[in-house]
């Protein structure tokens, strides 16, 4: 259990770094589309289409399939093929899969933070602006509150008037 956790582990990162390697440039892939397509049918230089980069589950999961069981193929003559080697098997081609999801998560909410980082700052200068705004309509109001609640000094009190009428 504890090697199959470890090929796990290690297959999340060989997915991560492949998927960044073919984000970075797919010439593995273009070599091929070369190879196996005719002049029509080949890939546009702007198409940045890669082995596990933009594409669907199903050929995600068939490219990384046909990957190991090169990989198993090659590595038979030195491990010999049992229910160990298949749960590793097995283990890798999830794991590598899990990390070609979790790289292009990485890469989809860096852009989408990079794109809204101005956006951000914009809206963040504006509710300082309306914070400024509020604070000087609040002090505003406070002075003519103020101003109105002064006593006038020229008025009488109600006991002075009462008294200038006879009535205390």
């Amino acid at each position: 259990m504890t090697l199959e956790l470890i090929a796990f582990i290690a297959a999340i990162v060989f997915g991560v770094i492949l998927y960044w390697r073919e984000a970075q440039g797919n010439k593995i892939y273009r070599f091929f589309n070369k190879i196996m397509n005719s002049k029509e049918l080949q890939m546009k230089p702007t198409d940045k289409k890669g082995f596990v980069f933009q594409q669907n589950f199903i050929l995600r999961l068939v490219f990384i399939t046909s990957f190991f069981l090169i990989l198993i193929l090659i590595t038979q003559f030195l491990i010999p093929i049992n229910y160990t080697s298949i749960s590793l098997f097995a283990s890798m081609i999830f794991g590598t899969i899990l990390g070609t999801y979790l790289a292009g998560f990485i890469f989809k909410s860096t852009e989408v933070i990079e794109e809204q980082t101005e956006s951000i700052e914009d809206k963040f200068q504006e509710v300082i602006e309306k914070g400024k705004d509020f604070i000087e309509e609040i002090k505003t109001k406070e002075e003519v509150e103020v101003k109105k609640e002064a006593p006038k000094p020229d008025e009488k009190s109600a006991r002075e008037r009462l008294k200038d009428k006879g009535l205390l």
